[in-house]
């Protein structure tokens, strides 16, 4: 009988443990201040810490380190509670991943995933609603853009009082870094995404533009880009189910308006995220993408309401269509590899677009009292809907024919840690061995005359084939593209990509000869090396008989047998990237 009180006072003393941490008051700075501020980024965490610890169904989680010397930290949702990092993994639930502060002046998100978890735990019917999902938030992304606090650097933005800042630790733009992963953020962002594996992706900004009466737009990833049935599933499916959804809500939303400088009445393009972007990136791996961008110039407890029903809304889409997200997921790769060929660029399709009705207002050019110039002018007292086009098709511009596999040299230990964060599969040589490959050289590129994120961005690349018989060393890299990360890697490897390593200057060392030759000694070479190869020889005096340029100029003469002899250089302009057919 004693035994028995004893173990019911500690029950009891549990319970009153229990119900005291519950107790707690979960109320927001945000709702504290009217919607006017958001915390700073100690207490964000703070927060969560305490909602874990008042409530089973919440776990916090640390992964990796940031530019800032902080770990990244994951706050998860699941009703019946996370205790081990693997069994989100393991788990057959829907999966959803929430990207708050990537740029950290942008905070909508950050605060409305705050209230958002406390509602749901603390109420006995979203849990039931949600028990099929387990919910991941990334508080803060970019926590060293976070610590660096102020109030002016989003001069065009309507709240909150104070915020982070856009660059990281390192004054790197996140939203750029997600494939060439140049920061500690993206790397640990990597090891996150591959952990949760996400179904749904959700990266919550603040858009800068027009002026117009909606307070949150939406930009899905591109669904041509995204592509098969996942793409017609996105433009068809999800993208109305939201509108319709927030509509009931009394939301209106419409298309991030990608305009800039001029009003939108004319309509516009949508938004293209390649792989640097959060979307983009996510894309690669079958996960479906959104990016919210609220209005810079709408309230700040509006637009972070306005975000918080969107995520409501996106988790409601996602427990409907479960069983169908999955069945795509699960079927991209295979429908990716048996096409044989893969898009890799893309431009506007300008004879395709849909109409809808635009809210915006009137705009004009009047006088600036500040410049001695025009200035822009939206006339709120002048509210419109019109009809607009919105050119969202894309059509191929190029397209790669899959190989079964890359070669990679094991030299490349930059390319092998991003091929190593994002889990893809690859064995080595075990001996050195020699292999027909077709081997890309770089025809032509051009590059951005101004830095852009650390970076002198190639585009505009073009390559030439040959067929060849390369001998590899013993370690070097055998890339199968049967895999799940098949889309990472024909985005990465193959240089006429947008977002290829090429384009983002891992492989500049190629650009330069590293050998040369002396006119005076490499003349008496090349007298006997067309003496011992007529064919070189006759193609040489054809050339001198039909380029009246060439013959002209002896140093392109001799320039002509160098490159065409064992002196040359193989390494010059050759990727080092090769492919097995």
């Amino acid at each position: 009988m004693k035994k028995i009180s004893i173990i019911l006072l500690v029950f009891l003393i549990f319970s009153c443990e229990k119900d005291a941490k519950n107790n707690k008051n979960f109320t927001t700075l945000f709702e504290k201040s009217n919607g006017t501020e958001t915390p700073e980024y100690a207490d964000v965490i703070s927060y969560y810490k305490e909602l874990a610890d008042s409530y089973n169904q919440i776990s916090l989680f640390s992964f990796g380190q940031t530019d800032s010397g902080e770990p990244l930290s994951l706050v998860v949702y699941n009703s019946d509670g996370i205790y081990n990092i693997d069994e989100i993994k393991a788990s057959q639930k829907n999966r959803i991943l929430i990207n708050n502060g990537i740029h950290p002046g942008e905070s909508d998100g950050i605060d409305a995933s705050m209230m958002l978890l406390r509602d749901i735990v603390q109420n006995d019917s979203l849990q039931e609603k949600y028990k099929n999902s387990i919910i991941c938030v990334i508080p803060v992304y970019n926590i060293g853009g976070s610590l660096n606090r102020n109030s002016h650097t989003r001069a065009n933005q309507n709240g909150p009082k104070e915020y982070g800042f856009r660059g990281n630790a390192r004054n790197y733009d996140l939203n750029r870094d997600f494939v060439k992963q140049d920061t500690k953020n993206a790397a640990a962002f990597a090891e996150i995404f591959h952990t949760v594996n996400p179904d749904v992706f959700i990266d919550n900004h603040v858009s800068n533009g027009a002026d117009y009466q909606y307070a949150i737009t939406h930009l899905f990833t591109q669904h041509n880009k995204l592509g098969g049935d996942l793409g017609v599933f996105l433009q068809n499916e999800m993208r109305p189910d939201l509108e319709k959804s927030l509509e009931k809500k009394g939301v209106i939303i419409t298309p991030y308006v990608n305009v800039w400088g001029n009003t939108p009445e004319a309509g516009w393009s949508q938004f293209f995220d390649s792989p640097r972007y959060s979307t983009g990136y996510t894309t690669l791996f079958n996960t479906l993408g959104l990016m919210v961008e609220t209005h810079m110039l709408k309230p700040y407890k509006i637009r972070v309401e306005q975000t918080y029903d969107l995520m409501f809304s996106a988790f409601d889409f996602t427990e409907e269509n479960s069983v169908k997200i999955k069945e795509l997921r699960a079927q991209a790769t295979k429908n990716i590899l048996a096409k044989e060929t893969y898009p890799i660029q893309f431009k506007v399709d300008r004879e395709k677009y849909r109409e809808f009705d635009f809210k915006g207002y009137e705009g004009e050019m009047i006088d600036s009292k500040v410049t001695t110039g025009k200035r822009l002018f939206y006339d709120r007292n002048k509210p419109f809907t019109k009809s607009v086009k919105y050119f969202d098709e894309f059509a191929v511009t190029k397209e790669i024919t899959i190989p079964k596999a890359y070669v990679l040299p094991k030299g490349f230990h930059n390319i092998i840690e991003r091929l190593d964060n994002n889990k893809i599969e690859y064995t080595r040589f075990k001996n050195d061995t020699v292999i027909t490959v077709e081997v890309n050289h770089v025809k032509d590129f051009d590059t951005r005359k101004s830095p852009f994120e650390g970076h002198y961005l190639h585009y505009n690349t073009e390559v030439t084939k040959s067929s060849e018989k390369i001998g590899f060393k013993k370690g070097d890299l055998l890339i199968p593209t049967n895999q799940n990360g098949v889309r990472y890697l024909l985005e990465t490897l193959e240089a006429e990509a947008t977002d290829s390593f090429f384009n983002w200057n891992f492989f500049d060392t190629v650009l330069q000869k590293k050998e040369g030759y002396s006119a005076y000694v490499f003349e008496d070479v090349a007298e006997q090396y067309l003496a011992e190869n007529p064919s070189l020889k006759k193609a040489f005096e054809d050339k001198m008989e039909n380029d009246e340029a060439f013959a002209k100029n002896p140093r392109a003469q001799l320039d002509f047998v160098y490159k065409n002899s064992p002196n040359y250089e193989k390494a010059y302009l050759r990727l080092p990237v090769f492919k097995i057919f």
